[in-house]
């Protein structure tokens, strides 16, 4: 059975302290669907925050690929604003015979 679409799901974030800060919080991973990305990133994020908020370590090697890599108090996310589609690699513009990294 072939591996369902890899995904990004981008959530805009607001600091919680100092308003004006304004962002957007990145998750990847496996979905079915642009809904199934959304919810999987937001139960991601759900057991970062749980487990950070506890003093444990934030849980990673989800096997749908969806994880956070950290949690930051003071920091909301806007999940009703939430966007998710397939994932294009933030390097797919370089051309790798004409730049070196």
């Amino acid at each position: 059975m072939p591996q369902p679409p890899y995904y990004e799901v981008d959530v805009p974030i607001r600091n919680t302290e100092t308003p004006a800060r304004i962002g957007v919080h990145v998750f990847t991973g496996w979905a079915d669907s642009r809904a199934a990305a959304v919810q999987a990133a937001h139960a991601a994020y759900d057991a970062a925050r749980t487990a950070a908020e506890a003093g444990r370590e934030i849980p990673h090697g989800r096997a749908d690929g969806w994880c956070c890599c950290g949690y930051r108090p003071g920091w909301e996310l806007d999940w009703s604003a939430a966007t998710a589609g397939p994932w294009r690699s933030p390097y797919s513009w370089l051309n790798s015979t004409a730049y070196e990294l």
